[in-house]
């Protein structure tokens, strides 16, 4: 008969000596396993001696707890009787007492946003709305949009609109993807795997974060075959991590088509909001060893920057790609792309990169870095001959199907959403997701049909006016002759 622990004997196990939790009604002497937490150790000691399931299920697959502990280090149960009260954690909890509106009833991406922040955890939200420093890149990724007119044609027959194509030579029935977002499960118990059963409705590709809360197996698992995936890569200092990944990454090429390494983050931005929830134990009723003796540094907390322990920031062309090709035979697209000429050499490496996409990280990295419609502007303007080499996709700040039908008419292949697929999540579960997905895919096909195009390729600069938005953009030298002269050195 397993062993029953008082929360009183527990808690005295809160330092690295000694460090004990409670998981699901169970206690866990997790001492051993500090020095080998992909987080490090700081985020379990915060949590030592204490009821830690309310922070570890959201941000940990099942089967976790099983694949990395001993079974001895499983101890016996809690009396769930000796257990403080969590006041606060009660008055995070702010959803309203009659609930969510009905699904249907919500118009617009703002409006999904707006009933999911009501519902989710103050340090979920923090995690998803969080940006770099002042926000200023995230507000231009949507304003962007803004600052483009279109250019509707009249006298042409849309009475049938169709909005399949094909992303990275994968049949999709829509242009719009789900970027990688990770941590899913702060906003549903469902987590990634909600997100591709919503996505399978619409035949959308997914794009699983390396830092999601499920598996990549689990998060396929019940996809129907047609069903398209990438895998987001974050390189990591100890290669073996990565490339263990990479392995079973590798067995599921059957429903994961590429591999995405993700360049715009090599550390993380300063995102305040998440950085304000980081002392998840701050307001328990006990003080954990490294609670009362750890030092706060600026830029140093939040879910955000736990995520990014061990994440290599000494990737290069030269090196970096060869060692991936190495690892996997799927295709390889570079996410992250901010300016022309990095575009211009991830043209230089086709067919071994097959696209790209333009984003600065849902302007959570550098504050102030250009929107991805800018780079689409300067790559239209100084290397065109990139969107014919390469697929071209981006994401960040779409709110509208206004926005996709820019971007697509400018040349992007697809466009992804991130945050607007965690908010559907967190507002309604699957079916939140399916609502997003829905409003999108209608509005786009209203656009398109009153723009005078009945099909995806259809869509050209003809049907837009940049003028406004070509003020904000790069105007210094191209320097591709220089680019391109440096890496055929190291081809």
């Amino acid at each position: 008969m397993s062993k029953v622990f008082n929360a009183a004997e527990v808690a005295r196990h809160n330092n690295p000596e000694s460090c004990w939790v409670v998981l699901y009604g169970h206690v866990y002497d997790v001492t051993n396993f500090l020095s080998y937490h992909p987080g490090g150790t700081k985020i379990i000691l915060k949590l030592a001696g204490q009821n830690a399931t309310e922070e570890y299920d959201p941000v940990h697959p099942p089967g976790t707890l099983e694949e990395h502990l001993a079974p001895e280090s499983k101890l016996g149960k809690i009396d769930p009787d000796t257990l403080p009260k969590d006041q606060a954690r009660k008055e995070e909890q702010h959803l309203r007492e009659d609930g969510p509106p009905p699904l249907d009833s919500l118009l617009n991406l703002d409006e999904i946003e707006d009933i999911a922040t009501k519902q989710l955890s103050r340090k979920a939200w923090a995690y998803y709305f969080s940006a770099g420093d002042d926000l200023i890149s995230k507000r231009w990724n949507n304003e962007a949009f803004r600052a483009i007119l279109l250019r509707p044609r009249v006298f042409v027959d849309c009475e049938t609109c169709d909005l399949s194509t094909t992303l990275l030579g994968q049949k999709v029935g829509l242009p719009i993807y789900v970027a990688p977002a990770a941590m899913a499960r702060l906003a549903h118990p469902s987590g990634e795997a909600g997100i591709a059963k919503a996505c399978s409705r619409f035949g959308a590709m997914q794009l699983i974060s390396n830092n999601a809360s499920m598996t990549p197996e689990q998060i396929v698992a019940e996809a129907p075959v047609g069903q398209v995936f990438g895998w987001q890569l974050y390189a990591q200092i100890n290669r073996k991590r990565s490339e263990d990944i990479l392995f079973r990454i590798n067995k599921l090429s059957g429903k994961i088509k590429f591999v995405c390494l993700t360049l715009d983050a090599p550390v993380p931005g300063k995102r305040e909001h998440d950085e304000k929830s980081k002392n998840i134990a701050s307001d328990l009723p006990v003080t954990s060893a490294v609670q009362s003796s750890s030092v706060s540094k600026p830029g140093a907390g939040g879910i955000g920057a736990a995520l990014f322990v061990g994440t290599s920031p000494k990737l290069t062309w030269k090196e970096t790609l060869p060692w991936l090709s190495k690892h996997t035979l799927l295709p390889i697209v570079l996410k992250g792309i901010q300016t022309h000429e990095d575009a211009y050499l991830a043209s230089l490496h086709a067919p071994q990169v097959i696209g790209i996409i333009l984003s600065n990280h849902g302007g959570r990295a550098a504050d102030t870095a250009p929107p991805a419609m800018h780079t689409l502007l300067e790559i239209r303007k100084y290397c065109p001959e990139v969107l014919d080499k390469i697929e071209v996709l981006l994401d960040g700040g779409i709110r509208r199907g206004t926005d996709v039908v820019k971007a697509l008419c400018l040349g992007a292949r697809g466009v992804g959403i991130g945050r607007a697929a965690l908010w559907g999540l967190g507002a309604g579960g699957p079916a939140g997701v399916e609502r997003t997905l829905e409003i999108l895919q209608e509005e786009l096909k209203t656009v398109m049909r009153l723009l005078g195009a009945r099909r995806v390729a259809e869509l050209g600069p003809k049907h837009v006016n940049t003028r406004l938005l070509e003020q904000q953009i790069y105007d210094g030298p191209a320097g591709l002759e220089k680019v391109g002269m440096r890496i055929s050195s190291k081809l």
